[in-house]
């Protein structure tokens, strides 16, 4: 595979955003990590990384950068592999880890994902598109009370759990989706709130 210094440059980038954060930059990250002076120049190199086999592009969403599996990519190394919970749907009111949530086991390479994840979160709905979290995927969770605002967490407001972007306003708690569709949800000081974890990565079946 024979690519420009700039189209290596955007690959190291991208793997590096894949391992640090568990996410693809957006186009406009790279827009402005590179100075681009426009996301057409970052669209045309992303193109030629598609055509090389560096990447796959998936129309439709923000952060549709997709690396392919390969020995650049994925660790082979066992001693590194990890098995976490696949928690499905949550029943009301029981910790996230109860026995009666878990389906399943998700086998991983833990050296993909920063801080390491502790299980994984069937994703229900499509609140999340903007941020890459489709309704169906494994979102990969690191258990934590804590967060920075920005990040993409999993909350518990009252008996139910949901993914959202946290923020804060004013001093107030926000829940921010990643879709026009759904209203951002403001957690009033009557109301039950916890974080239970940071999403570290996302896992996708086709």
């Amino acid at each position: 595979m024979q690519l420009t210094a700039r189209q290596q440059e955007i690959l190291d980038f991208i793997r590096a955003r894949m391992r640090d954060e568990g996410l693809p930059p957006t186009r406009a990250e790279i827009v402005e990590h590179f100075g681009f002076a426009s996301p057409n120049a970052a669209q045309c190199h992303l193109r030629a990384l598609a055509a090389h086999g560096a990447i796959e592009l998936r129309a439709g969403t923000a952060r549709g950068i997709v690396l392919p599996e390969g020995p650049e990519n994925l660790s082979g190394d066992d001693s590194r592999s990890l098995s976490v919970p696949l928690i499905g749907r949550v029943a009301a009111g029981t910790p996230l880890l109860a026995i009666v949530n878990q389906e399943d086991e998700v086998r991983l390479d833990a050296a993909l994902f920063r801080p390491r994840p502790d299980y994984a979160l069937r994703v229900s709905g499509d609140s999340m598109t903007g941020a890459g979290i489709e309704h169906g995927d494994l979102l990969l969770v690191h258990s934590t009370p804590d967060a920075r605002p920005g990040q993409i967490v999993v909350a518990r407001i009252d008996d139910e759990v949901t993914v959202k972007r946290y923020r804060r306003r004013g001093g107030n708690i926000v829940l921010a989706s990643e879709n026009p569709g759904y209203p951002d949800i403001q957690v009033s000081s009557t109301r039950a709130f916890a974080i239970e974890g940071l999403a570290v990565g996302s896992l996708r079946s086709f």
